[in-house]
């Protein structure tokens, strides 16, 4: 913060109002002036006007008896801010002195004397408080050298006149200072408010034009008459063919340190300012929107510098002009875009009827290949376990349901570089290769990635046997069909991970009990019988005391590794709760269950590590029974785990109406 700076104080202002008001001082408009001061805060940021004020007050003629004083000024805290002696800093020559007056004008907030010898001389070595106009307080000190004997004569009070009079100074200038702030901030404020007002108007004339050719007329003959020694240039990219001499086509190679291509690839403001020999302004002014940058204005002016001020006028006009241009653009493409808008909203209606993936490529293929008229269609997906691109839907059907290689191919190739890819006539492209286009002997091909959460998952090929059959917007809109068939996918994936994690224990990677619930009481409705056990690892507790609960938690992993793969890939293994897990066998009864839990049995005695043991409680039902609920079914397995803990563990048993049913299957 600049010493200035700190005078710009409104409080300080509304506070001199009021006590102008007070004071009845209203019929004085200067009166104000005279009220301001400074306070405590601004202590700190006043050296530099103090000192200016100090070269002020001594080249100002004094008293005759004073021509020979050492003077010097301070700061509020006793240090030195200037002096004009040639002998140097008094405090310097005089140090001891110099320092028991400082503190004694300090503390007494009054003039202080101290007397000494200096260079075979009785001095005096004074210092005196600047006040405050206000409160009162110490500004400034004012440090002064005098023989002793003009001090005892009257050179104090002369001092202290002479202090008052670089009081007077130092206000006199404070308050050019302060007028001369509020001059400024009047003046920017007329200019911003010029400014902003010729900014309205020209904002307001652009945005009344739909015409493209028009915006452009517009912002060059703005820019021109604010700055008429300027030269105007504006570039335009290759899309973009106009009549207007000063719109030229965006060149296709610029220097690397040109103001026009620095400002057209980074979107911002570029500057260039000639050497001192060369007076001359150089700037590159984006014209770009929130699709992108459309070209780049480029103006020279014979000047050494070029303001802040202007170039933050220059940005928004040209914001501005963007802004313009694209809304006309949109609008001139307002009938291809109301078109691709109906085919987006069918196509999503069509996808969102489904989360189930599959349903959705079938989907997207189906309406893809009416939307373009494409001979035709092939969606590939990426599949990790496969270990390639799955052709998952594809009306050429050799190739339905291929793994391809990432690598292989057009498809490969798009998806490898996540780059759209459009070919006029396939037959006559050197070095290209795809097994659709050769196998379907087609000539025409559109592609583009299939991204999925920002991330290549596949790709979308359309082809027809004719060549240049696709237009580039048939091209454009591909890559936009993609977009939404790919938050359809994204939607589906999310859906079926919900469903998942939903249905899964964290920890093991086996089912939630819910889902298993829910499984068994839909088993029962289609099912005749079924068998649960339930598997309880023993002394889990003790062996979480004695290895810790990490590798307790490893040991359970272990444990559920070998039950699922121990069962069929039809049965359902569930954590039940802690260290008990449950696996339903649909359509099994107790005997073959009972196979089931020794082998899972011994598999563990023998290959977990550290070595653990689990008991087994097996339930069964079956439709000649009296109606089962799963609630039934969960406690007659737990009463067999039960008694398979109190006969000792490590053990198989089976619920007791279970075991007599086993026995005697006609009970």
């Amino acid at each position: 913060m600049s010493e200035q700076k700190a005078y710009e104080r409104k409080d300080n202002r509304v506070l001199l109002q009021d006590t102008m008001q007070s004071r009845g001082d209203i019929g004085d408009p200067a009166a104000w002036l005279r009220e301001t001061d400074i306070v405590s805060h601004d202590f700190p940021y006043a050296a530099k006007l103090i000192a200016e004020s100090f070269r002020e007050w001594r080249g100002l003629s004094g008293p005759a008896l004073a021509k020979s004083w050492n003077w010097c000024v301070l700061n509020f805290e006793g240090n030195r801010i200037d002096t004009l002696e040639d002998s140097g800093s008094p405090e310097q020559r005089w140090e001891g002195q110099w320092k028991a007056a400082i503190t004694g004008a300090l503390g007494t907030k009054a003039l202080y004397a101290a007397h000494g010898q200096a260079d075979g001389q009785a001095v005096s070595f004074i210092i005196i408080p600047v006040f405050t106009r206000g409160l009162g307080e110490i500004f400034a000190l004012l440090g002064c050298v005098m023989p002793q004997e003009q001090y005892e004569q009257g050179g104090r009070h002369t001092a202290e006149a002479m202090a008052i009079h670089f009081q007077t100074c130092f206000y006199h200038r404070f308050e050019h200072v302060f007028v001369s702030d509020l001059a400024g901030v009047h003046l920017h404020a007329e200019r911003e408010s010029s400014r902003r007002s010729l900014l309205f108007q020209i904002v307001q004339r652009m945005h009344d034009n739909i015409d493209v050719d028009a915006v452009l007329t517009e912002v060059i003959d703005s820019i021109s008459a604010m700055y008429p020694g300027a030269r105007l240039e504006l570039f335009m990219s290759q899309d973009h063919r106009s009549t207007h001499p000063q719109v030229k086509p965006l060149p296709l190679r610029w220097g690397n340190d040109d103001v026009c291509a620095r400002a057209f690839k980074d979107g911002r403001v570029s500057l260039y300012t000639g050497r001192e020999e060369n007076h001359f302004v150089e700037i590159g002014l984006p014209l770009g929107g929130k699709q992108g940058v459309y070209g780049v204005f480029h103006m020279v002016m014979d000047k050494p510098a070029f303001s802040e001020v202007d170039l933050r006028f220059l940005s928004m006009v040209s914001d501005t002009a963007g802004t313009a241009f694209e809304n006309a653009k949109l609008y001139e493409r307002s009938n291809q875009l109301i078109r691709e808008l109906r085919m987006s909203n069918e196509l999503t209606q069509r996808l969102n009827q489904s989360l189930r993936l599959g349903d959705i490529f079938q989907f997207a293929f189906e309406e893809l290949l009416d939307m373009f008229d494409a001979d035709y269609c092939c969606i590939l997906h990426m599949d990790e376990e496969k270990g390639g691109l799955e052709a998952i839907a594809c009306n050429y059907q050799p190739l339905l349901g291929e793994i391809l290689e990432v690598s292989e191919g057009l498809g490969g190739q798009v998806y490898s570089t996540g780059e759209a890819l459009i070919l006029s006539d396939y037959q006559s492209a050197a070095g290209t290769y795809s097994r659709l286009m050769d196998a379907t002997e087609s000539n025409s091909l559109i592609a583009t990635p299939l991204s999925v959460g920002g991330e290549v998952r596949g790709a979308i090929m359309l082809a027809h046997r004719e060549s240049q059959f696709f237009s580039y917007d048939s091209y454009r809109l591909l890559q936009a069909m993609a977009g939404h068939i790919g938050l359809a996918v994204g939607n589906a994936r999310l859906h079926a991970e919900v469903r998942r994690l939903a249905n899964r224990d964290s920890l093991t990677g086996l089912y939630a009990r819910h889902y298993l619930d829910e499984v068994i009481k839909e088993k029962q409705i289609t099912d005749f019988c079924g068998s649960l056990i339930v598997v309880d690892i023993d002394q889990f507790k003790m062996v979480n005391d004695t290895y810790g609960h990490q590798k307790g938690d490893k040991i359970l992993g272990q444990v559920s590794e070998i039950v699922k793969s121990s069962i069929r890939q039809g049965d359902i293994a569930a954590r039940w709760g802690g260290e008990e897990l449950a696996v339903y066998l649909p359509q099994l009864g107790v005997q073959q269950a009972v196979f089931v839990a020794e082998r899972i049995r011994k598999r563990v005695m023998g290959e977990t590590e550290p070595r653990v043991t689990v008991s087994c409680g097996i339930a069964e039902w079956s439709w000649t029974d009296d109606k089962v609920s799963v609630e039934s079914l969960f406690y007659r397995a737990d009463m067999a785990l039960y008694e398979a803990k109190n006969n000792g563990r490590n053990q198989v048993v089976i619920d007791t109406k279970a075991e007599i049913s086993a026995k005697n299957p006609w009970a």
